[in-house]
């Protein structure tokens, strides 16, 4: 398949995800606003930064979704970008892991999980988890990056709550 057509099959994807994040958000009495950044406004806004901003000022959560709306940038470039515009304090990497890795977990047991490493030390191990796009972008612009694991029910509402999950990467 062509790899811009399949770019944009996944952004598609992302909407649906978004969709469904969306649904049960708002089944929990959190109000949202979703945003895609290739136009169907039948079922999200159009990314508008100054819109997104004002909803996040309101209150409300902002779902962004359809990546940057550009072939050839992954959903990670997506989420740095988004959350460098709207001037978010913490990027936040949910994966299959619970944190960046020297080597992959689930083929070496015994493989040491870092808590915190530096932009720097992320990019020169070339560690997989995340595209260098997104994380030089994020070192650039000072914006710290938190790996936890999504299917760790709790690893989300213990970061909120300012505990130590995951691994955070940051200057």
């Amino acid at each position: 398949m062509d790899r811009a057509t399949a770019d944009y099959m996944g952004m598609l994807g992302t909407v649906m995800n978004a969709m469904a994040l969306m649904d049960a958000l708002e089944r929990a009495g959190v109000y949202t606003r979703l945003q895609s950044a290739i136009e169907m406004r039948a079922v999200a806004e159009p990314y508008i930064r100054r819109r997104a901003i004002r909803h996040l000022e309101k209150g409300r959560v902002v779902i962004f979704s359809a990546g940057t709306g550009n072939p050839y940038f992954s959903t990670d470039t997506a989420a740095a970008l988004r959350a460098t515009e709207i001037d978010a304090g913490l990027v936040i990497k949910a994966t299959k892991v619970d944190g960046v890795y020297d080597s992959d977990p689930k083929h070496n047991p015994d493989a040491k999980k870092f808590d915190r490493m530096t932009y720097m030390e992320f990019l020169n191990r070339r560690l997989s988890i995340m595209d260098t796009t997104a994380v030089t972008l994020c070192m650039e612009n000072e914006l710290p990056i938190l790996v936890l694991n999504l299917w760790d029910a709790s690893a989300l509402l213990r970061a909120l709550k300012g505990e130590q999950v995951g691994t955070l990467v940051s200057g």
